[in-house]
């Protein structure tokens, strides 16, 4: 019945604190609802068209009579607040134990290993916010050639680079090395290449960022949807947080427009299968930074297009909007936060005005993937196809 699926990650679009956030230290955390309070406001006609303002626990956000498709929120099982470790139970796997994390910075020793490999020194290693970093190291970086590495709260190595101090090849070069060495007792989650250009007090950081991820723990719905002969097209930075595996086709891209440009691209070019896009704006730019405002222009823009990606629907089709973690620009740090997700649902077969409530796991997205494609599950969710069908 349903021959394709169209995934939409608004990366980091939270919508309440879970109830074990106090182990987080994200007690009274709410992306959406703390940017709507703080900015006085927020218009997203097409999603509040589908459901969004009936939610559970959505305030500031109308519900409407009739939903045009299916609207509930998820928890999350897994034991973090990042972005591997979201997507991964989305695509339906449970990550127990949390990703390792450096808060206080890299250990000598591996910091020695990283910088004999590389042949040169470095600059930074503490955590910090990757646009401060660079304002504070920039000049000295492009006085020494030294790359500024740094991290954050997440599961991170990160290495930035000014584009005309060390060259793109040699800036990815680098994190391949750090990807070999954060292994094992030192595993990270991610190693980020982040170049930038520009001059001292005016640094900007370009698209040509890549992820270099471990690879899932185990099979996702990704894997058994490739096995069973669809596409399975990555979107954004998808394919970095996969580490490929489970992917036909990927494209990179440079922003959110960008990543909705070409998510309606990979629909005109592939009628089956599975389209899993990510939008990492929000968290990006605008999350980390704590800039409400521009949080909230960027939903409204977003919704703004959603209107293309509904028009182009094929009869067939299925489209998940949802988030993978919190990260609320009003909350204290520039942390993820421990959030509910919301989950929006639509096509022309999905019940129009379907609840479905408070879903355990993200991992009931994966579940509902593999039930309506008819692919195996990982047997971690719950689906609810059968709630959004009248035949599945």
């Amino acid at each position: 019945m349903i021959n394709r699926v169209i995934l939409l990650i608004l990366d980091s679009v939270g919508i309440g604190a879970l109830p074990d956030a106090h182990d987080f230290g994200d007690v009274g955390a709410n992306t959406l609802g703390n940017i709507i309070k703080s900015t006085g406001g927020i218009a997203l006609p097409h999603m509040q068209a589908l459901g969004l303002g009936n939610i559970e626990g959505i305030e500031g956000i109308d519900a409407v009579t009739l939903p045009q498709g299916a609207y509930g929120r998820s928890a999350e099982i897994s034991s973090g607040k990042d972005t591997t470790t979201g997507h991964w139970e989305i695509a339906g796997l449970h990550i127990k134990e949390p990703f390792k994390t450096f808060p206080d910075g890299f250990p000598k020793e591996i910091m020695t290993r990283f910088e004999k490999a590389i042949g040169r020194g470095t600059l930074g290693n503490y955590a910090a916010s990757g646009t401060a970093i660079i304002e504070e190291l920039g000049a000295e970086h492009m006085a020494t050639g030294k790359p500024i590495v740094y991290t954050s709260a997440d599961s991170v190595f990160q290495v930035a680079a000014h584009e005309s101090v060390i060259s793109i090849d040699e800036l990815y070069q680098m994190c391949v090395i750090a990807r070999e060495i954060m292994r094992g007792d030192y595993a990270l989650a991610r190693i980020i290449a982040r170049p930038f250009t520009g001059e001292p007090g005016s640094f900007s950081r370009t698209h040509r960022r890549k992820d270099y991820s471990l690879d899932p723990t185990g099979k996702t719905m990704l894997d058994y949807a490739a096995e069973a002969g669809y596409e399975v097209v990555a979107v954004g930075k998808i394919e970095d947080i996969f580490n490929g595996k489970g992917i036909t086709h990927a494209v990179h891209t440079e922003n959110n427009m960008d990543g909705i440009d070409q998510t309606l691209k990979m629909m005109e070019a592939f009628p089956t299968g599975l389209i899993f896009t990510n939008l990492v704006d929000f968290d990006m730019k605008y999350g980390h930074r704590r800039d409400s405002s521009g949080y909230r222009k960027a939903l409204e823009e977003a919704d703004a297009r959603l209107p293309e990606i509904l028009s182009r629907m094929l009869p067939h089709d299925l489209l998940i909007i949802t988030a993978d973690h919190g990260n609320d620009p009003t909350f204290k740090g520039s942390d993820h936060t421990r959030e509910y997700v919301p989950i929006l649902a639509a096509g022309d077969l999905v019940r129009k005005g379907t609840d479905l409530g408070t879903r355990r796991t993200f991992a009931d997205i994966s579940s509902t993937v593999s039930e309506v494609l008819k692919t195996k599950d990982t047997g971690v969710g719950s689906s609810f196809a059968a709630e959004l069908f009248d035949k599945v």
